[in-house]
């Protein structure tokens, strides 16, 4: 049993299983089996689900169990277009702004991920995708930008996570990734921000073929 706990770090670590796949869209949350969990009262719980409710990665109903969420058809679209412009934005800007290190860390951790690419380690480099695309919001140099790039990246973050178990996907994400690196580190803005565009395009495509709802 986990030691007492506040209701922000209830809500770090249901969100972290939310966005690592661990709790699927759509999951119950129930108060009870959380505040057992957390050898908690039912209180803090419910701050915590308030505000994971307020994040978008919750569905607070009256008189129902949260749920975790699970945008429709319509709505998924909408964030993975809105994903695509401001990852797009992030590169662009990186392309410009990124120093000499930043863009030599970046490449090093894409060489590094072709040994999980090769492995077939599907966790691994999800993992490791996180902190490539975390490292082009932080050479955009933007704080704001990176703010709410990260907020939406959160609400699909489920969703982008699926792909990696489709056949293939792993090798063909990479390959995005190497054209999306080859014009930042060119420092062609215009080229960085097609590039990750169409990674995103892509990547939504991957979704909706594996049949999650977008």
């Amino acid at each position: 049993m986990l030691k007492r706990t506040s209701s922000e770090e209830i809500r770090r670590q249901i969100a972290e299983r939310i966005i690592g796949g661990l709790i699927e869209p759509g999951t119950p949350l129930d108060e009870t089996q959380l505040a057992a969990e957390f050898a908690v009262s039912r209180t803090p719980v419910r701050e915590a689900l308030r505000q994971l409710a307020a994040s978008g990665l919750v569905d607070q109903r009256p008189h129902a169990k949260a749920l975790v969420a699970k945008p429709d058809d319509a709505v998924l679209a909408g964030m993975f277009e809105v994903m695509a412009w401001l990852e797009a934005l992030c590169a662009g800007l990186a392309a410009e702004a990124m120093s000499s290190a930043e863009r030599e860390q970046l490449d090093v951790l894409h060489t590094k991920m072709a040994a999980l690419v090769r492995a077939g380690d599907a966790v691994g480099y999800g993992e490791r995708n996180d902190e490539f695309h975390a490292l082009i919001y932080d050479g955009a140099h933007n704080a704001y930008l990176g703010e709410i790039t990260r907020s939406t990246r959160q609400r699909v973050q489920p969703f982008r996570r699926a792909q990696f178990n489709a056949l293939g996907r792993l090798a063909k994400s990479h390959a995005e990734h190497g054209l999306i690196v080859e014009a930042i580190l060119r420092g062609e803005r215009h080229e960085a921000e097609t590039e990750m565009r169409n990674h995103i395009t892509i990547v939504r495509t991957e979704v909706q073929r594996l049949g999650q709802p977008a």
